[in-house]
């Protein structure tokens, strides 16, 4: 199961520490496995990247692609969180607030995310028993 069938792919920023630490959430949550996983930096994140993004619009940070469309933003983290199922799919209630507000605080965390949580000099690699739900 290493492609886009399930629910979605996550893709992240794989130095970041705090993408890293938003993956390891994810995987101890989805007891389901419905997600999928890849960085950014991958020659899978690199085509999803150039096929679904406009040249001028940069996104470094998390993205959500599912029935190939790709999610950014306030939008990816909301639907990534809504995709574990159960109660984390109360997260809906903050589309109550418009996505410019909800966009401006993503990218304010997204732009401190290397000062505040640090940067790996690597991407993460998976342990054997995650590999699967990884995509190169």
């Amino acid at each position: 199961m290493t492609s886009e069938h399930a629910s979605g792919v996550v893709l992240f920023d794989g130095v970041c520490n705090l993408c890293n630490g938003f993956v390891q959430f994810l995987i101890k949550r989805d007891r389901k496995e419905r997600l999928r996983f890849a960085s950014l930096q991958s020659n899978y994140g690199e085509r999803i990247r150039e096929k679904h993004l406009a040249a001028n619009e940069e996104m470094d940070s998390v993205l959500f692609y599912r029935q190939k469309h790709v999610l950014v933003r306030s939008d990816a983290a909301l639907e990534i969180l809504k995709t574990l199922g159960g109660g984390w799919k109360l997260v809906q209630v903050l589309y109550i607030f418009p996505r410019g507000f909800r966009d401006a605080v993503y990218d304010w965390v997204a732009s401190n995310r290397y000062r505040w949580f640090g940067k790996r000099e690597v991407c993460m690699m998976p342990t054997p028993a995650l590999e699967r739900r990884f995509i190169s």
